[in-house]
């Protein structure tokens, strides 16, 4: 008969006593301690220092200068693009008037410029005060050309006054008796200056330029004012009688 083996005996668990569960606690701890310290060592290492808040300031006032600069450089750059385009706006005005002198040159003095005798090509007034004007008349010939044209120019103005017609003469518009007119002398055109003072209460209508040579046939022509005194460099002969 055989004999079955008996299992061995397995003693019952310890009842584990306060002095392990303590220090289970305190190593616990310990590791609690040891990680809040290292967060801490972690964030008080990135607190800057001293230095280098200075340097982080003088960072700061180095970005802020190159700003102004650049900012004062991109202004300078803006004033001189306008100044630029300005100055090339007066030179486009310059050429445009330099062309429009050889074609009124040419007018005269070209090869086949027609031929036309005494004239007056235009007058212009330029305002002074109230009643004062400064005017400007080009006078023109090249029928005989290379001769010398002499003689004088006499400004009179038609108006109105207290709802009248009046014609202001030479020695009227002088406020001179017997006033001489403008002395001219050229061989192709010349331009002729002079001043002229209105009365109180007169209101201009036209301009007449009466061109007295030396020798010939005088040439009187009209203007109207408002066209003569619109700008500088305006108005042509309206009529010639």
């Amino acid at each position: 008969m055989s004999t079955r083996p008996v299992p061995p005996t397995v003693p019952p668990p310890r009842a584990v006593g306060w002095p392990v569960l303590v220090a289970v606690l305190v190593l616990a701890l310990g590791f609690g301690v040891w990680g809040a310290w290292q967060v801490f060592a972690r964030h008080s290492g990135d607190t800057p220092t001293p230095g280098q808040l200075r340097a982080q300031q003088q960072r700061i006032e180095t970005l802020e200068q190159r700003a102004a600069t650049l900012a004062r450089s991109d202004q300078i750059s803006r004033d001189a693009n306008r100044d630029l385009q300005a100055t090339l706006g007066e030179r486009d005005e310059e050429i445009s008037g330099l062309r429009a002198d050889v074609a009124f040159y040419e007018r005269f003095v070209g090869a086949t410029a027609q031929r036309r005798g005494l004239s007056v090509h235009e007058l212009t007034l330029v305002p002074q005060d109230a009643q004062a004007w400064h005017f400007t008349a080009t006078l023109t010939q090249n029928l005989n050309r290379g001769a010398v044209n002499a003689g004088r120019l006499l400004v009179s103005v038609e108006g109105t006054e207290g709802g009248k017609l009046r014609r202001l003469g030479w020695s009227d518009l002088r406020q001179q008796a017997n006033a001489p007119g403008v002395a001219y002398s050229f061989k192709y055109f010349q331009q002729v200056e002079g001043d002229l003072l209105l009365p109180p209460g007169f209101k201009p209508v036209r301009v007449i330029a009466r061109v007295v040579p030396q020798g010939g046939t005088a040439v009187e022509q009209s203007f109207p004012w408002a066209q003569a005194a619109a700008k500088e460099g305006a108005g042509e002969g309206a009529a010639a009688r």
